[in-house]
């Protein structure tokens, strides 16, 4: 345990430059002392690291030291392989350099570790798009990256879902996020951080002003709180709703995830029927969702969501039964 921790220790200043002891501490979630600890076995160890005192100072490597790959675990060495998807890295032009990258780690890998990340490499493979849905074509998905690696401003010809439709922006793009097959982009515009589909981006080109990230700017936070944002503003209202026994079965295949944990939280038994409560986006969505699962559900509330279905059914059987 203490081994890895000071081979993590030496790669946080090889890869983050001057820390100070409260810094590592935080980062290897130990105490204070433990950091003076471990630097004075670094000393003894002949690792070239210093310190300076005062507001300014920290912990730090001397120039041109680089540790060689010696502290990674079989676990570690093995997960690696399961990180990079060739197939997204080829769409941001890194096909090559993950290769060139996988070769250098497997030289670099004592001979047993190599056996066990070749089986990994072997045995598992990571594919990013959903079931039923082919990768979306960004054909501004390298031009958007280039802008996102250099800081350089971006204007983007948009398309979007409400008018108007077609709109340009000049965007300050900080990141780009995989989710499902779809490319996004999380960029800054005027007023306020949002997300940008890659796919729907008409028109792009990458400006020679550059910018400054926001201060403490963290895309995977963002991300996560912009989902749960979604989320909590994607239902609107509640259906109450039957579902016969059969139906039953399914029902979980048929709707979102979130509906489906809330028909298992709200559900009793009607008479050998399920009644339950679910959140529903719209009348329109709820009907479309529902309407999949023919007789083995009955809509009981809102009115509104009942004579939608109704409507839908006569018209079905007018066409079918005409």
């Amino acid at each position: 345990m203490r081994a890895s921790r000071l081979v993590s220790l030496i790669l946080l200043l090889q890869t983050k430059g001057r820390l100070t002891a409260h810094a590592l501490a935080s980062e290897l979630e130990v105490s204070v002392r433990t950091i003076y600890r471990d630097v004075e076995s670094l000393h003894a160890a002949g690792v070239p690291l210093y310190g300076d005192a005062g507001p300014q100072g920290g912990y730090q490597l001397l120039d041109g030291y680089r540790t060689r790959l010696t502290g990674l675990t079989e676990q570690e060495a093995e997960s690696l392989f399961l990180a990079g998807l060739p197939g997204p890295a080829a769409e941001l032009g890194l096909g090559e350099a993950v290769s060139a990258a996988q070769l250098k780690l497997m030289a670099a890998l004592p001979s047993a570790m190599r056996d066990r990340a070749a089986r990994t490499a072997q045995r598992f493979h990571l594919d990013a798009p959903s079931w039923y849905s082919d990768p979306e074509r960004s054909p501004f998905l390298g031009l958007v990256a280039d802008a996102v690696w250099r800081e350089r401003l971006l204007e983007v010809g948009y398309r979007r879902w409400q008018a108007p439709e077609e709109v340009t922006r000049v965007l300050k793009p900080l990141g780009l996020v995989l989710k499902a097959g779809r490319w996004y982009l999380v960029a800054q515009g005027r007023a306020r951080i949002s997300t940008y589909r890659v796919a729907q981006i008409q028109a792009a080109r990458v400006l020679e002003e550059s910018f400054a990230r926001p201060e403490g700017f963290d895309l995977a936070a963002h991300w996560a709180a912009s989902l749960e944002d979604f989320q909590s503003r994607q239902y609107t209202g509640e259906a109450v709703v039957r579902v016969s026994p059969r139906g039953w079965e399914s029902f979980a295949s048929h709707v979102l995830p979130a509906v489906a944990r809330a028909a298992q939280r709200s559900a009793v038994d009607d008479g050998g029927w399920v009644r339950v409560t679910i959140p529903i986006e719209s009348v329109g969505h709820a009907a479309g969702m529902l309407l999949r699962m023919g007789g083995e559900v009955e809509v009981l509330a809102p009115d509104e969501l009942r004579a939608h279905v109704a409507s839908a059914v006569r018209q079905l059987a007018s066409i079918y039964l005409s």
